[in-house]
């Protein structure tokens, strides 16, 4: 077996990738930093509590504070439960209540590699024209979906501009938490054929305020700007990663097209 990472290997990391120094992060966790240097070389063990404090001070996600209770002799605090656990049921409910509140527009919940979760009846009828189906069995993951050449990607009007967008949240993600899954997602992803001509983007005028999803349908363009809602002060791993991706209408008529889409019931794709 390996050794044991030690601690100070986590907060050097922790602390580089937020590009803080030693005195930043002791100042803004409220320590001197010969404290901060001592715990980082190992000649000074942190209690329990000064360790989450310098966790929550650097942005640590709570799947990433276990490993270092560990490596400084403590048991893991976060306890990672599957959504179905009777213990998550009240999120759940919340999570459910969001997205059938939302309708007749769309909202989905997803996970931390961006997998579907759930979703309510108003996305459905916004798939019809994914023209491989086997990207929506199993494991649904919603970046894939949207920019596979043989998913959403040859209806969306803005698809450039879409896909940057989408390309920049993973980067940042990637950036804020080192997850390796999002780094081999972002190198297949980028590895997608890269837009090239075709139908411009409809007009549009939103102030800069938003990047918009432009989605071509059976019943016409649907612009949507999208919101994302996560839970607050979460204390499971599960709970902390899951976020709820909410598309507004940008438009009064994709507002009208999405009430008559829910009353009319699932559409064909327009090709």
């Amino acid at each position: 077996m390996s050794p044991a990472r030690p601690l100070g290997d986590f907060l050097r990391e922790w602390r580089r990738r937020r590009r803080m120094s030693q005195l930043d992060l002791a100042l803004e966790a409220d320590i001197s930093q010969r404290h901060l240097s001592f715990i980082e070389s190992g000649r000074a063990v942190p209690s329990r509590e000064m360790l989450l404090h310098l966790a929550e001070r650097l942005g640590v996600p709570l799947r990433e504070r276990n490993p270092m209770l560990i490596a400084a002799g403590f048991a893991p605090v976060f306890a990672e439960r599957k959504l179905d656990d009777p213990a998550l049921a009240p999120a759940r409910q919340a999570i459910d209540m969001v997205l059938r509140g939302h309708e007749p527009f769309p909202a989905l919940a997803m996970d931390r590699h961006w997998t579907l979760v759930a979703a309510n009846a108003a996305v459905t009828p916004l798939l019809a024209g994914v023209a491989d189906r086997s990207l929506m069995d199993g494991a649904v993951n919603v970046l894939r979906l949207s920019l596979h050449p043989h998913g959403l990607a040859p209806h969306i009007a803005n698809f450039a501009e879409w896909r940057n967008h989408l390309l920049d949240r993973l980067h940042q993600q990637i950036a804020a938490t080192g997850d390796r899954v999002l780094e081999k997602l972002l190198e297949e992803l980028s590895g997608y054929p890269a837009p090239g001509t075709g139908p411009k983007s409809p007009s549009r005028d939103y102030a800069g305020i938003a990047v918009p999803m432009e989605l071509r349908t059976a019943a016409g363009v649907l612009s949507f700007i999208s919101t994302t809602t996560v839970f607050g002060t979460p204390v499971d791993v599960t709970l902390s990663e899951l976020a709820v991706e909410s598309f507004f209408p940008a438009n009064n008529e994709t507002a009208r097209l999405l009430r008559q889409m829910a009353e009319a019931g699932p559409l064909k794709d327009e090709s």
